[in-house]
């Protein structure tokens, strides 16, 4: 989508409930502690996520949309809310696995799982809030 005249932006809001702990596994507890501070702590800490999913493209003449909000609803649920909902993000969440569980990392994560199914628009951005002042946003 070169040129973006036209191009209509629609994003989907979910919310999700999840577990996780930072840490590096290279790292001592001190040093885990001095970066990630409570967050490191060995009994899990959790958060109520807002997920913001924005796709673009055309609006069909036919329809008059770009996606169908419910199309996209399902999509997300299914790809990830399902796989992330009251779950532990570092031992229950397969997408997750290997990686240190930042909000940073997470976002590209469901990015690369959103992808190769959203069919007929281009993903824009991901947006996850993890508190009401911090969230971080992800344009592939």
């Amino acid at each position: 989508m070169e040129n973006n005249k036209g191009v209509v932006f629609v994003t989907r809001k979910l919310h999700f409930n999840a577990a996780h702990r930072l840490y590096n596994d290279n790292w001592s507890q001190d040093k885990n502690y001095e970066i990630y501070g409570k967050c490191s702590n060995k009994n899990w800490h959790g958060h109520n996520f807002d997920l913001f999913v924005t796709v673009k493209g055309i609006p069909n003449p036919e329809t008059g949309f770009v996606i169908n909000f419910t199309e996209l609803k399902d999509i997300v649920n299914d790809l990830i809310v399902e796989k992330l909902d009251h779950l532990n993000l570092n031992l229950d969440v397969e997408f997750m696995q290997g990686k240190i569980t930042t909000i940073e990392n997470l976002v590209v994560a469901i990015w690369n799982e959103l992808l190769p199914h959203i069919k007929g628009v281009e993903l824009h951005c991901i947006k996850i809030f993890e508190t009401e002042r911090q969230f971080v946003e992800y344009y592939g």
